[in-house]
């Protein structure tokens, strides 16, 4: 019976954290960690959200999103989860671009980009350090009318071959398009610049069972399964939750829904004044992604030269509209090697990654959807045949995740791989001014997508509700919710 996974729960907790994503697994342990009483309920039966896994036949197993974040990721865990995830957390060496106007292997960092720059696309050094120091100097509170085109226009115009080598990545990361402002790209790309690209070696099915382990150890009561269909106001105030007619009692409550679900799902819109609602319902959805698992047969292998990460694109230019188009130009192509996962069986996998529209794919009748699914494998195969050749007689499984796809499994509304655009990010943050006691660390403003956005904002958002659940005033142990970010 579905109600055997509330078995056991209290009437009443601290705060109750809704959705497993990184950003609210993080908020969880920190403050359970602090010492308040925390339920985390996720109604998938894995944690992580769109940081998780799949097993298939064979003993294959896939990551949904761990293709590589920014180094700041070890000071973060380390800090905020413990020192055994942040030191599975290492570099990844080969990325590689290769398009109509270049074809090359980075290190992505700063050294090597301003290598490239200089020697490979003779820019001047002075205006390579310039951009540099530029797009480290953005924060939250800088200039939002400058758009990311605008910037690479200022440093580099006319350079469309630069464009496509600073930017393609970003929006590989994290959905941002020339159109957004700049900040949005340059906090991220500058995050990446620091020390290049990492990933955790162990996999999402090993960081998501340590991650678990530490929750408990930190009184965390976690529980799958669980869809919340509710959040209780009294009085405008955060008073329970309510999940298969049963209602917990909370005084805080930490959504990692998406934010417009929060909002209009969630809770009743009465609660909010229409002012709020009106500048919510503004909020722009980012965009989504279809994914294709591969994986190769026991005893067949990937040439390591063949790189980490590669983005690969057939399209002459490099354009926004293309890099969403349903008739796919952009691929990104993570190669897994048995180092990815070395407590595992010694297996090569890849996954093909591009950004989508949602619209593109929920139109369509059962039967167009599985034809544009095969269609999706056979395209991304031929593809794939350019640097893995002979790659359809090594694959043994191979199947597509679509914008559908991730709307099911996570009810992201639209599927969104990066929650909302940058304005979402006011909204997030103001909703404790509507609701008190009513949090959200969900990925919003583009700058928190990702997974070091996702923990950071975690942290911030725990920082909330700690300074909300123990007032300066009333004594207390000493908290390590303290954000340097």
């Amino acid at each position: 019976m579905p109600r055997d996974f509330l078995k056991g729960v209290r009437d009443q907790y601290d705060v109750v954290v809704i959705g497993s994503g990184l950003g609210g697994l993080t908020a969880a342990n920190l403050l359970g960690r602090a010492g308040h009483r925390v339920l985390l309920l996720e109604q998938h039966y894995k944690l992580g959200g769109l940081a998780t896994w799949f097993r298939r036949p064979g003993g294959h197993i896939f990551d949904i999103s761990l293709h590589g974040f920014p180094v700041g990721m070890i000071k973060s865990c380390r800090r905020y989860w413990n020192r055994q995830i942040a030191d599975q957390i290492v570099p990844l060496e080969r990325i590689r671009f290769d398009n109509p106007m270049f074809s090359l292997t980075t290190t992505y960092d700063r050294v090597d980009f301003t290598r490239l720059l200089v020697e490979r696309f003779g820019v001047a050094p002075e205006t390579v350090q310039e951009f540099f120091d530029t797009a480290r100097g953005m924060n939250f509170y800088g200039d939002q009318q400058q758009t990311v085109g605008q910037l690479f226009e200022r440093f580099f115009p006319g350079r469309q071959d630069i464009v496509r080598l600073l930017m393609e990545p970003i929006v590989y990361a994290n959905g941002s398009t020339l159109e957004d402002p700049a900040l949005t790209y340059g906090i991220v790309f500058s995050n990446f610049m620091s020390r290049g690209v990492y990933i955790f070696q162990g996999g999402t099915d090993q960081l998501m069972q340590l991650m678990h382990e530490e929750l408990r150890r930190n009184g965390v009561d976690v529980r799958i399964r669980c869809d919340v269909e509710q959040i209780l106001v009294d009085n405008g105030r955060v008073s329970g939750v309510r999940l298969w007619g049963q209602t917990i009692g909370t005084r805080a409550v930490v959504s990692n829904a998406n934010l417009r679900s929060t909002i209009f799902h969630l809770l009743d819109t009465r609660h909010f004044d229409p002012e709020f609602l009106e500048q919510a319902g503004e909020v722009r959805l980012n965009t989504s992604s279809t994914q294709v698992y591969l994986a190769l047969k026991p005893g067949e292998q990937i040439d390591e030269a063949t790189g980490d990460l590669l983005f690969s694109s057939t399209a002459e230019a490099f354009r926004t509209d293309l890099l969403l188009s349903p008739q796919i130009t952009s691929r990104t192509f993570s190669f897994y090697y048995p180092r990815t996962r070395p407590q595992a069986r010694p297996r090569h996998a890849i996954v093909s990654s591009t950004n989508a529209r949602y619209e593109d794919w929920k139109g369509l009748s059962p039967e167009a959807y599985r034809a544009a699914k095969r269609a999706l494998i056979e395209d991304t195969l031929d593809a794939l045949e350019k640097y893995v050749p002979r790659c359809r007689e090594k694959i043994e499984w191979v199947e597509a995740a679509t914008p559908i796809t991730f709307e099911h499994y996570t009810k992201h509304l639209g599927g969104a791989s990066f929650g909302t655009k940058f304005e979402g990010l006011a909204v997030s943050r103001a909703l404790p001014t509507q609701v008190q006691g009513l949090y959200h660390a969900g990925s919003v403003g583009i700058i928190m997508s990702g997974w070091l956005g996702a923990i950071n904002y975690g942290v911030i958002v725990a920082n909330d509700v700690d300074s909300w659940l123990m007032p300066p005033a009333t004594p207390r142990m000493t908290s390590p919710l303290v954000s340097e970010n």
